[in-house]
């Protein structure tokens, strides 16, 4: 009875989230074991999502607490979503892979629509084409589907704040942050500065606390390497194996407040050890790379898929 009492108390504790870290929370309940398995279920009955369409269900849930970034543990806090909504919800969708599915394409929706650096924006006839089958290989009503898109398309997900960081350009968690040394284009001197990688994008600031950065270094069609530097040690290079010579495209910020095109031909960076700055290179390549989250999705529309033809 005392572990009950304490579990019910515990979850409410986490769900209204009296002087919590967002952050902190999503990385607590995304852990694999038993026990933490255990609370995340616990956690998610919490909400009640009866009656609610699945982008009203997928606010609430995810204001709750920070997605994290990794993609197992996402994995793991999207089921319990999927399989909570389908029981507050029994007559919407066939199965909770369809919800899974489609909670996966919504956060990507949001994604798309709202972030400057996605040129090509999803129409609505794209949203529907790419939920195709996914309802135990039958479709799910454009009527749906457009309510949905059309929700995201006018409010776009607000992100928790309460860790006074609301830096963050996207929805997940960014890919990794921290403190860098970084040598300037035109003057060769080297700035400590704030560096998130987010979104396949690279942003600096000066402090923490600043709202918008100093400079933004899309990544597309970029490379990342160890380098040695005579003056400094642990140091990394992104650079255009395409374009060697010629300026990236990139902005930064004046002292002025002028936003004006970067100077950089290449950008060297300095961690504070060989582990921190190993970890900056694979994170930045793993940006550049094709999205894990599209794969977590891919898994599950084969199996709804081959397990409708095998009915």
């Amino acid at each position: 009875r005392g572990k009950l009492i304490w579990k019910h108390s515990g979850m409410k504790f986490l769900y209204k989230e009296e002087g919590l870290n967002k952050t902190a929370i999503g990385d607590f309940l995304g852990e694999r074991d038993d026990m933490h398995l255990q609370i995340l279920n616990s956690f998610v009955e919490l909400h009640e999502f009866s009656d609610l369409n699945l982008v009203q269900g997928l606010r609430q849930f995810l204001w709750s607490f920070r997605l994290p970034g990794e993609a197992q543990k996402i994995d793991r806090m999207m089921e319990a979503f999927a399989t909570r909504y389908c029981n507050c919800n029994p007559t919407v969708f066939q199965s909770t892979d369809t919800c899974y599915i489609l909670s996966f394409a919504i956060i990507m929706l949001n994604t798309s629509l709202h972030n400057p650096n996605v040129k090509d924006k999803p129409t609505l006839e794209r949203f529907i084409s790419m939920n195709q089958g996914i309802n135990n290989g039958e479709d799910l009503p454009d009527e749906l589907l457009t309510k949905l898109y059309e929700s995201i398309q006018n409010e776009p997900f607000k992100i928790p704040e309460d860790d006074g960081n609301d830096l963050t350009h996207t929805f997940f968690n960014p890919d990794r942050e921290g403190w860098l040394l970084k040598m300037g284009g035109r003057v060769k001197t080297w700035k400590r500065r704030w560096f998130i990688l987010t979104d396949s994008c690279l942003y600096y600031f000066k402090y923490t606390t600043d709202k918008e950065p100093r400079g933004i270094i899309p990544l597309e069609n970029l490379c990342v390497r160890e380098i040695e530097d005579l003056n400094k040690q642990y140091c990394l290079e992104i650079y255009n194996p395409k374009s060697k010579g010629q300026k990236i495209k990139a902005c930064k910020t004046e002292n002025d407040g002028r936003v004006v095109e970067g100077k950089h031909q290449s950008y060297r960076i300095s961690a504070s050890t060989a582990e921190e700055r190993d970890e900056w290179i694979q994170s930045i390549r793993a940006s550049t790379s094709k999205d894990p989250f599209y794969d977590l999705v891919t898994v599950r529309k084969k199996k709804v898929i081959s397990k409708a033809q095998n009915d």
